[in-house]
């Protein structure tokens, strides 16, 4: 018999990504929890789900007591610890989105209740799962690089991906969404932390909000990009959003439910100039991380990039691996040889098949099959350095991790 997942937030990543996928490897989506009416009347036919297991709010899913097998939790970044609180209590197994929570102090909370609990949480840190990065790791686990020094790596955002999502999207003002930092690479952070093989220490960052502002805005740009005179702005919405293919993200953001694009550009935030200043978000940030052992990490996370993708250096006493994810190039420098190595890695997939590979993992570990992709404890150091690196980039020190 499949396993019954129950949908908990049905925007694009919970529908369009986990739920799709998880019914393409064999589960079978039976509950859907969704406020907004269009879009969970789409996703309910999609995936067949009849009324009686539809609900507007989680609390009306959960006072039917366990009636899955498992929950996929998300919604939005403000509304995770809530729902998987009351999964927890109810013995259910989570795949949890990130960031899963606003608040330091709530990490505590989520480990307190899992340790409570029969179920397990498993943050939807994708790039773990992707074949490029553990290729990556496969690297460092066979010590071809000796001993890991230092790691160097840039999240390209590029910068039509910024305006979308953190200019004109759910994420560009904290509160109430998480900090850039944490909503966009906790991700990256967990790779950190998976490299460096240890707990961090300290935590330095500087950045700031340098050009979505509206200082910043071009001479006569009016506040809609359908009507706006401005000739070559790189974040004019119609070159992004209409050029694309439309079966798929981040055009697919601005129809769910149903909305015509000419009507989501007319009214809705996607179509707003970038220059209002409705953001509060950094653009530009830059990490420096030290990790039990000495492993010292920089992370530099940018909007002022042509592509969207992730570059990186490990720095070893005996090798250097250098890696270019999109492309799926890795080139490793031997350097008691003087060898050099280089070979590609398939990316294809969303997230490089970082997506897929979690979902895969997480069935398995549901069947029984396999080990949590990775333990929460684990998982919720990368939050925790998004934290320290918030609190360090506005307060101008370095913070020490207790």
């Amino acid at each position: 018999m499949s396993l019954r997942i129950a949908l908990i937030g049905c925007g694009n990543r919970g529908a369009d990504v986990y739920g799709r996928l998880l019914q393409a490897q064999g589960a079978r989506i039976t509950h859907l929890v969704e406020p907004r009416a269009a879009r969970l009347a789409e996703v309910a036919a999609r995936h067949g789900v009849e009324p009686e297991a539809q609900f507007v709010h989680w609390d009306a899913f959960f006072a039917r007591g366990r009636v899955a097998d498992a929950v996929v939790i998300a919604t939005p970044d403000d509304a995770h610890v809530g729902p998987c609180l009351q999964a927890l209590a109810l013995g259910y197994d989570v795949l949890l989105e990130k960031p899963v929570c606003l608040h330091e102090h709530e990490l505590a909370l989520l480990l307190q209740a899992e340790a409570a609990s029969a179920g397990r949480v498993t943050v939807c840190h994708v790039l773990r799962a992707t074949p490029f990065f553990q290729a990556v790791q496969g690297v460092l686990d066979g010590g071809a690089l000796g001993q890991l020094v230092g790691i160097q790596h840039a999240e390209n955002v590029a910068h039509w991906h910024y305006a979308h999502s953190y200019v004109r999207g759910n994420w560009r003002a904290t509160p109430p969404a998480a900090p850039f930092l944490l909503a966009k690479s906790s991700h990256d952070l967990d790779l950190l932390r998976a490299f460096a093989g240890a707990r961090p220490l300290r935590v330095s960052s500087e950045g700031g909000l340098h050009h979505f502002r509206p200082d910043q805005a071009p001479p006569g740009a009016a506040d809609r990009c359908v009507v706006c005179p401005v000739v070559g702005c790189p974040s004019d919405a119609r070159r992004i959003y209409l050029d694309r293919d439309p079966g798929i993200w981040p055009v697919t953001v601005l129809t769910a439910g149903g909305q015509a694009l000419e009507d989501a550009l007319a009214q809705g935030p996607y179509g707003e100039c970038v220059y209002l200043g409705h953001n509060n978000q950094p653009d530009h940030q830059a990490v420096t991380v030290v990790f039990e052992g000495g492993v010292t990490a920089q992370l530099t996370v940018s909007a002022f990039t042509h592509n969207n993708t992730r570059t990186l250096k490990l720095l070893g006493t005996h090798g250097e691996l250098r890696g270019h994810m999109e492309r799926g190039e890795l080139e490793l420098h031997d350097f008691r040889s003087s060898a050099v190595t280089h070979w590609t890695v398939d990316t294809a997939g969303i997230h490089g098949g970082g997506d897929l590979g979690l979902v895969q993992a997480w069935l398995a570990f549901l069947r029984g099959a396999a080990p949590p992709p990775t333990p929460l404890a684990q998982s919720l150091d990368s939050h925790r350095m998004a934290f320290a690196a918030e609190r360090a980039r506005v307060e101008g020190r370095v913070v020490e991790l207790e």
